[in-house]
């Protein structure tokens, strides 16, 4: 039994260093972008999204798809459901919401 907890320990850890490089990564990507201007900031995405699907926020993820770098934010709505809103990062369009 004990080492079974010991194992779950183990791989909870490794999880957890995993996500941690992983966001250290989308951080640096994101400065870079931010830097040479190709991408609008966070904060005035979320004042739009805000404003059309109020709620809390929950996550946002930084995509590459199709040629075109994505903010995939999803927000509890005060409805409780959850959507994920897709944002082009370049220009602030709302290219999609879709629920969860």
């Amino acid at each position: 039994m004990m080492l079974r907890q010991i194992a779950f320990l183990f791989a909870c850890l490794a999880m957890f260093c995993v996500a941690k490089a992983a966001y250290a990564d989308d951080v640096d990507r994101v400065r870079q972008l931010r830097s040479t201007d190709s991408i609008l900031p966070l904060s005035k995405i979320l004042i739009e999204v805000e404003r059309r699907y109020p709620g809390t926020l929950l996550d946002v993820e930084l995509e590459d798809e199709k040629n075109l770098i994505i903010y995939e934010i999803e927000v509890l709505g005060a409805d409780h459901i959850v959507r994920q809103i897709n944002v082009n990062a370049r220009n602030g369009e709302i290219l999609k919401a879709e629920q969860d």
